[in-house]
Protein backbone atom coordinates (compact mmCIF):
# COMPACT_ATOMS: atom_id res chain seq x y z
CA UNK A 1 0.00 0.00 0.00
CA UNK A 2 3.21 2.23 0.50
CA UNK A 3 6.65 1.87 0.78
CA UNK A 4 8.56 1.69 3.94
CA UNK A 5 11.08 4.57 3.44
CA UNK A 6 7.13 6.68 3.00
CA UNK A 7 6.23 5.21 6.57
CA UNK A 8 10.16 5.85 8.11
CA UNK A 9 9.93 9.32 6.73
CA UNK A 10 6.35 9.90 8.63
CA UNK A 11 7.16 8.35 11.80
CA UNK A 12 10.55 10.27 11.94
CA UNK A 13 8.61 13.50 10.84
CA UNK A 14 5.86 12.68 13.65
CA UNK A 15 8.66 12.01 16.17
CA UNK A 16 10.86 15.40 15.62
CA UNK A 17 7.68 17.56 15.46
CA UNK A 18 6.51 16.29 18.73
CA UNK A 19 2.86 14.45 17.26
CA UNK A 20 1.31 11.09 17.75
CA UNK A 21 2.36 8.05 17.32
CA UNK A 22 2.65 6.65 13.76
CA UNK A 23 -1.05 4.55 14.55
CA UNK A 24 -2.26 7.74 15.11
CA UNK A 25 -1.30 8.58 11.14
CA UNK A 26 -3.32 5.90 9.85
CA UNK A 27 -7.14 7.03 9.57
CA UNK A 28 -5.59 9.66 7.82
CA UNK A 29 -4.90 9.37 4.38
CA UNK A 30 -1.79 7.21 5.03
CA UNK A 31 -2.85 5.26 1.96
CA UNK A 32 -1.78 7.88 -0.23
CA UNK A 33 1.47 7.28 0.69
CA UNK A 34 1.36 5.29 -2.01
CA UNK A 35 5.31 4.90 -3.73
CA UNK A 36 6.35 7.38 -0.75
CA UNK A 37 4.45 10.31 -2.21
CA UNK A 38 6.18 13.44 -1.00
CA UNK A 39 2.96 15.58 -1.55
CA UNK A 40 1.05 13.23 0.91
CA UNK A 41 3.83 13.27 3.28
CA UNK A 42 3.74 16.89 3.41
CA UNK A 43 0.07 17.25 4.11
CA UNK A 44 0.26 14.47 6.88
CA UNK A 45 3.24 16.69 8.36
CA UNK A 46 0.84 19.90 8.27
CA UNK A 47 -2.01 18.14 9.65
CA UNK A 48 -0.30 16.91 12.79
CA UNK A 49 1.93 20.04 13.39
CA UNK A 50 -1.24 21.86 13.24
CA UNK A 51 -2.89 19.99 15.63
CA UNK A 52 0.34 19.57 18.57
CA UNK A 53 2.40 23.19 17.31
CA UNK A 54 0.92 26.00 16.04
CA UNK A 55 4.40 27.79 16.67
CA UNK A 56 6.03 24.76 14.43
CA UNK A 57 3.70 25.27 11.73
CA UNK A 58 3.56 28.91 11.84
CA UNK A 59 7.62 29.09 11.37
CA UNK A 60 8.06 26.65 8.74
CA UNK A 61 5.22 28.82 6.68
CA UNK A 62 7.86 31.70 7.09
CA UNK A 63 10.90 29.11 6.30
CA UNK A 64 9.08 28.41 2.91
CA UNK A 65 8.65 32.21 2.14
CA UNK A 66 11.75 33.08 3.00
CA UNK A 67 13.66 29.96 1.18
CA UNK A 68 11.07 31.62 -2.18
CA UNK A 69 12.72 35.08 -1.72
CA UNK A 70 15.98 33.47 -1.71
CA UNK A 71 15.50 31.71 -5.09
CA UNK A 72 14.06 34.96 -6.64
CA UNK A 73 17.33 36.79 -5.22
CA UNK A 74 19.70 34.14 -6.82
CA UNK A 75 17.67 35.11 -10.08
CA UNK A 76 17.41 38.84 -10.27
CA UNK A 77 20.42 40.01 -13.21
CA UNK A 78 20.04 41.03 -16.48
CA UNK A 79 16.10 40.42 -16.94
CA UNK A 80 15.53 42.91 -13.63
CA UNK A 81 18.19 45.54 -15.13
CA UNK A 82 16.13 45.57 -18.59
CA UNK A 83 12.99 46.07 -16.82
CA UNK A 84 13.90 49.25 -14.86
CA UNK A 85 15.41 50.55 -17.98
CA UNK A 86 12.38 49.82 -19.68
CA UNK A 87 10.47 51.87 -16.92
CA UNK A 88 12.65 54.62 -16.53
CA UNK A 89 12.86 55.38 -19.72
CA UNK A 90 8.86 55.51 -19.84
CA UNK A 91 8.56 57.75 -17.04
CA UNK A 92 11.05 60.32 -18.60
CA UNK A 93 8.89 60.34 -21.42
CA UNK A 94 5.60 61.31 -19.85
CA UNK A 95 4.29 57.47 -19.48
CA UNK A 96 3.24 55.49 -16.42
CA UNK A 97 3.29 52.10 -15.26
CA UNK A 98 0.55 50.19 -15.61
CA UNK A 99 -0.20 47.22 -13.02
CA UNK A 100 -2.44 44.44 -13.89
CA UNK A 101 -3.43 41.06 -12.50
CA UNK A 102 -6.20 38.85 -11.45
CA UNK A 103 -7.49 37.14 -8.46
CA UNK A 104 -4.23 37.05 -5.30
CA UNK A 105 -1.85 38.32 -8.18
CA UNK A 106 -4.30 40.95 -8.52
CA UNK A 107 -4.47 42.00 -4.98
CA UNK A 108 -0.40 41.65 -4.64
CA UNK A 109 -0.97 44.10 -8.31
CA UNK A 110 -2.81 46.71 -5.94
CA UNK A 111 -0.09 46.90 -3.71
CA UNK A 112 2.91 47.04 -6.09
CA UNK A 113 1.06 50.23 -7.99
CA UNK A 114 0.55 52.09 -4.59
CA UNK A 115 4.31 51.56 -3.72
CA UNK A 116 5.14 52.88 -7.01
CA UNK A 117 2.88 55.76 -6.57
CA UNK A 118 4.24 56.60 -3.48
CA UNK A 119 7.40 56.93 -4.06
CA UNK A 120 7.08 58.80 -6.98
CA UNK A 121 6.86 56.57 -9.84
CA UNK A 122 3.39 57.35 -11.37
CA UNK A 123 1.32 54.23 -11.45
CA UNK A 124 -2.46 53.03 -11.55
CA UNK A 125 -3.94 49.44 -12.00
CA UNK A 126 -5.92 48.03 -14.83
CA UNK A 127 -8.76 45.43 -14.21
CA UNK A 128 -8.18 43.19 -16.94
CA UNK A 129 -12.12 42.43 -17.02
CA UNK A 130 -12.97 46.01 -17.30
CA UNK A 131 -10.19 46.61 -20.23
CA UNK A 132 -11.72 44.50 -22.54
CA UNK A 133 -14.89 46.60 -22.06
CA UNK A 134 -13.70 49.94 -22.48
CA UNK A 135 -10.52 50.81 -19.72
CA UNK A 136 -7.85 49.86 -22.08
CA UNK A 137 -8.36 53.63 -22.87
CA UNK A 138 -6.15 54.26 -19.94
CA UNK A 139 -3.37 52.89 -21.75
CA UNK A 140 -1.10 55.29 -24.19
CA UNK A 141 2.00 54.64 -26.11
CA UNK A 142 4.14 56.36 -23.81
CA UNK A 143 2.95 53.23 -21.17
CA UNK A 144 4.13 50.49 -19.79
CA UNK A 145 2.19 47.84 -18.77
CA UNK A 146 3.47 45.31 -15.70
CA UNK A 147 1.57 42.15 -16.04
CA UNK A 148 1.21 39.83 -12.88
CA UNK A 149 0.25 36.00 -13.28
CA UNK A 150 1.34 33.19 -11.72
CA UNK A 151 0.50 30.38 -14.15
CA UNK A 152 1.25 32.66 -16.95
CA UNK A 153 -2.02 31.33 -18.88
CA UNK A 154 -4.74 33.01 -17.37
CA UNK A 155 -7.70 33.62 -19.70
CA UNK A 156 -8.82 37.34 -18.99
CA UNK A 157 -4.98 38.33 -19.66
CA UNK A 158 -4.80 36.46 -22.24
CA UNK A 159 -7.67 38.16 -24.27
CA UNK A 160 -6.26 41.28 -23.17
CA UNK A 161 -2.19 41.77 -23.47
CA UNK A 162 -2.50 41.01 -27.21
CA UNK A 163 -4.92 44.31 -27.33
CA UNK A 164 -2.01 45.99 -25.54
CA UNK A 165 0.75 44.85 -27.09
CA UNK A 166 -0.70 45.90 -30.90
CA UNK A 167 -0.74 49.22 -29.45
CA UNK A 168 3.08 49.27 -28.83
CA UNK A 169 3.08 49.54 -25.60
CA UNK A 170 6.00 47.56 -23.86
CA UNK A 171 4.83 44.43 -21.49
CA UNK A 172 7.10 42.93 -18.48
CA UNK A 173 5.64 40.04 -17.40
CA UNK A 174 6.29 38.82 -13.68
CA UNK A 175 5.32 35.31 -13.70
CA UNK A 176 6.74 31.64 -12.26
CA UNK A 177 6.23 30.30 -15.87
CA UNK A 178 8.70 31.81 -18.00
CA UNK A 179 7.37 29.30 -20.78
CA UNK A 180 3.58 30.49 -20.33
CA UNK A 181 1.38 32.20 -23.48
CA UNK A 182 1.75 35.28 -21.23
CA UNK A 183 5.50 35.21 -21.15
CA UNK A 184 5.86 34.76 -24.82
CA UNK A 185 4.41 37.74 -25.94
CA UNK A 186 6.43 39.88 -23.54
CA UNK A 187 9.55 41.98 -23.72
CA UNK A 188 10.78 41.34 -20.36
CA UNK A 189 10.43 38.22 -18.09
CA UNK A 190 11.32 38.72 -14.42
CA UNK A 191 10.91 34.51 -13.00
CA UNK A 192 9.21 34.70 -9.72
CA UNK A 193 8.72 30.88 -10.22
CA UNK A 194 9.16 29.53 -6.37
CA UNK A 195 9.82 25.51 -5.19
CA UNK A 196 6.57 25.40 -3.30
CA UNK A 197 3.87 27.50 -1.85
CA UNK A 198 2.92 27.94 1.97
CA UNK A 199 0.14 26.07 2.11
CA UNK A 200 0.05 22.59 3.07
CA UNK A 201 -2.03 21.89 0.25
CA UNK A 202 0.55 23.13 -1.90
CA UNK A 203 -2.43 25.40 -3.60
CA UNK A 204 -3.11 28.36 -2.15
CA UNK A 205 -0.98 31.30 -3.59
CA UNK A 206 1.19 32.19 -0.80
CA UNK A 207 5.02 32.15 -1.55
CA UNK A 208 4.36 32.99 -4.78
CA UNK A 209 2.55 36.04 -3.82
CA UNK A 210 5.02 36.90 -1.60
CA UNK A 211 7.56 36.59 -4.22
CA UNK A 212 5.85 38.50 -6.54
CA UNK A 213 5.21 41.36 -3.80
CA UNK A 214 9.02 41.45 -3.19
CA UNK A 215 10.09 41.78 -6.20
CA UNK A 216 7.70 44.77 -6.91
CA UNK A 217 8.94 46.48 -3.93
CA UNK A 218 12.38 46.00 -5.24
CA UNK A 219 11.27 47.67 -8.58
CA UNK A 220 9.77 50.70 -6.78
CA UNK A 221 13.05 50.75 -4.63
CA UNK A 222 15.63 50.57 -7.14
CA UNK A 223 13.49 53.02 -9.20
CA UNK A 224 13.05 55.41 -6.22
CA UNK A 225 16.90 55.39 -5.93
CA UNK A 226 17.88 55.94 -9.67
CA UNK A 227 15.24 59.27 -9.51
CA UNK A 228 16.82 61.20 -6.72
CA UNK A 229 13.47 60.19 -4.39
CA UNK A 230 13.82 62.11 -1.38
CA UNK A 231 12.04 62.49 2.00
CA UNK A 232 10.82 65.92 1.38
CA UNK A 233 9.36 64.21 -1.75
CA UNK A 234 7.81 61.34 0.25
CA UNK A 235 6.49 63.75 2.22
CA UNK A 236 4.81 65.89 -0.81
CA UNK A 237 3.07 63.29 -1.48
CA UNK A 238 1.82 61.84 2.33
CA UNK A 239 0.65 65.51 3.61
CA UNK A 240 -1.67 62.81 6.01
CA UNK A 241 0.65 61.34 6.53
CA UNK A 242 2.85 60.93 10.08
CA UNK A 243 6.08 62.05 8.11
CA UNK A 244 4.88 64.12 6.11
CA UNK A 245 3.28 66.03 8.28
CA UNK A 246 6.02 66.28 10.23
CA UNK A 247 8.28 67.11 7.44
CA UNK A 248 6.04 69.70 5.98
CA UNK A 249 6.46 71.56 9.53
CA UNK A 250 7.35 75.17 9.15
CA UNK A 251 10.62 75.72 10.53
CA UNK A 252 9.13 78.30 13.54
CA UNK A 253 7.31 74.56 15.29
CA UNK A 254 11.00 73.01 15.34
CA UNK A 255 13.07 76.06 16.08
CA UNK A 256 14.43 76.89 19.77
CA UNK A 257 13.23 80.45 20.26
CA UNK A 258 15.84 83.18 20.91
CA UNK A 259 15.01 83.46 24.17
CA UNK A 260 16.02 79.53 24.59
CA UNK A 261 19.20 79.90 22.94
CA UNK A 262 22.79 81.68 24.10
CA UNK A 263 23.08 84.97 21.69
CA UNK A 264 26.11 86.98 22.12
CA UNK A 265 28.30 89.45 20.69
CA UNK A 266 31.52 89.39 19.22
CA UNK A 267 33.32 90.58 22.31
CA UNK A 268 31.94 87.96 24.52
CA UNK A 269 34.77 85.42 26.03
CA UNK A 270 34.52 81.96 25.30
CA UNK A 271 34.44 80.81 28.98
CA UNK A 272 30.86 83.17 29.25
CA UNK A 273 29.62 81.72 26.03
CA UNK A 274 30.60 78.47 27.10
CA UNK A 275 28.55 79.53 30.68
CA UNK A 276 25.63 80.06 28.24
CA UNK A 277 25.66 77.02 26.69
CA UNK A 278 25.31 75.20 29.68
CA UNK A 279 22.62 76.80 31.25
CA UNK A 280 20.31 77.01 28.62
CA UNK A 281 21.69 73.18 27.04
CA UNK A 282 22.05 74.44 23.74
CA UNK A 283 24.76 72.98 21.33
CA UNK A 284 26.04 76.49 20.51
CA UNK A 285 25.97 80.36 21.13
CA UNK A 286 25.08 82.93 17.93
CA UNK A 287 26.91 85.53 17.84
CA UNK A 288 25.32 89.50 16.63
CA UNK A 289 27.14 92.06 15.65
CA UNK A 290 25.93 95.46 16.67
CA UNK A 291 23.13 96.01 15.03
CA UNK A 292 21.64 92.39 16.15
CA UNK A 293 22.38 91.15 12.76
CA UNK A 294 24.10 87.60 12.86
CA UNK A 295 28.10 87.44 12.91
CA UNK A 296 28.87 84.10 13.18
CA UNK A 297 28.23 80.77 15.11
CA UNK A 298 30.25 78.99 18.01
CA UNK A 299 29.85 75.74 18.82
CA UNK A 300 30.49 73.28 22.10
CA UNK A 301 32.20 70.86 19.62
CA UNK A 302 34.30 74.35 18.37
CA UNK A 303 35.71 74.92 21.76
CA UNK A 304 36.86 70.89 22.27
CA UNK A 305 38.96 71.25 19.31
CA UNK A 306 40.07 74.39 20.33
CA UNK A 307 41.09 73.48 23.58
CA UNK A 308 43.24 70.61 22.70
CA UNK A 309 45.50 73.02 20.68
CA UNK A 310 45.16 76.20 22.92
CA UNK A 311 44.10 75.49 26.55
CA UNK A 312 44.01 79.28 27.42
CA UNK A 313 41.09 79.69 24.50
CA UNK A 314 38.71 80.36 26.94
CA UNK A 315 40.27 83.58 27.26
CA UNK A 316 39.66 84.93 23.95
CA UNK A 317 36.63 86.40 22.21
CA UNK A 318 34.19 84.76 20.35
CA UNK A 319 35.05 87.22 17.79
CA UNK A 320 38.76 85.31 17.02
CA UNK A 321 36.93 81.65 16.95
CA UNK A 322 34.10 81.80 16.11
CA UNK A 323 32.71 80.14 12.65
CA UNK A 324 31.58 83.64 10.38
CA UNK A 325 28.80 83.19 8.12
CA UNK A 326 27.30 80.20 9.14
CA UNK A 327 24.74 78.21 7.09
CA UNK A 328 20.84 79.72 8.37
CA UNK A 329 17.47 79.41 6.86
CA UNK A 330 14.79 81.88 6.60
CA UNK A 331 11.88 81.93 9.52
CA UNK A 332 9.46 81.17 6.54
CA UNK A 333 11.09 77.53 5.56
CA UNK A 334 9.70 74.00 5.87
CA UNK A 335 11.37 71.46 8.35
CA UNK A 336 11.96 69.25 4.86
CA UNK A 337 14.00 71.91 4.02
CA UNK A 338 16.29 72.03 7.25
CA UNK A 339 16.06 68.39 6.61
CA UNK A 340 18.01 68.64 3.37
CA UNK A 341 20.23 71.25 4.63
CA UNK A 342 21.43 68.93 7.74
CA UNK A 343 21.94 66.12 5.66
CA UNK A 344 23.71 67.86 2.68
CA UNK A 345 26.05 70.01 4.63
CA UNK A 346 26.67 67.93 7.99
CA UNK A 347 26.10 70.46 10.45
CA UNK A 348 24.99 70.16 13.81
CA UNK A 349 23.17 73.63 14.60
CA UNK A 350 21.54 75.12 12.31
CA UNK A 351 20.69 79.13 12.80
CA UNK A 352 16.95 80.46 11.85
CA UNK A 353 17.10 83.97 10.44
CA UNK A 354 14.26 86.65 9.30
CA UNK A 355 14.11 89.08 6.38
CA UNK A 356 17.11 91.10 8.13
CA UNK A 357 19.27 88.11 8.50
CA UNK A 358 18.45 89.01 12.52
CA UNK A 359 18.46 85.49 14.53
CA UNK A 360 15.12 84.33 15.16
CA UNK A 361 16.08 80.60 16.58
CA UNK A 362 18.01 77.97 16.01
CA UNK A 363 17.65 73.74 14.84
CA UNK A 364 19.75 71.81 16.60
CA UNK A 365 20.02 67.90 14.99
CA UNK A 366 18.75 66.54 17.98
CA UNK A 367 15.55 68.30 17.62
CA UNK A 368 15.03 66.17 14.39
CA UNK A 369 15.13 63.06 16.17
CA UNK A 370 12.18 64.56 18.87
CA UNK A 371 9.69 65.23 15.66
CA UNK A 372 10.54 62.08 13.87
CA UNK A 373 12.18 63.99 10.91
CA UNK A 374 15.17 61.69 11.34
Amino acid sequence: MFSADAKSEVQETAQASGAYSLTCLLPFHLSSLHAGCPTATGRIFFFFMAKTRPIQLARRVLDIEIAALRRVRTRIGSSFQQAVRLMQQRLETGGKIIVTGIGKSGHIGHKIASTLASTGTTSVTLDPVDAAHGDLGVVSRKDLILVLSYSGNTDELLRVVPLIKRQGVPILVMTGNPRSHLARQSDVILDVSVDQEACPLNLAPTSSTTAMLALGDALAMVLLQNRGFQRKDFAQLHPAGAIGRDLLLPVKEIMRPKKQIPICTEKTLVTQALRQITSKRCGAAIVVNGRGKLAGIYTHGDFVRGFQKDPAIGKRTLASVMTRRPITISFGSLAAKALHIFETHRIEDLVVVDAAHRPVGLVDSQDLTRFRLL
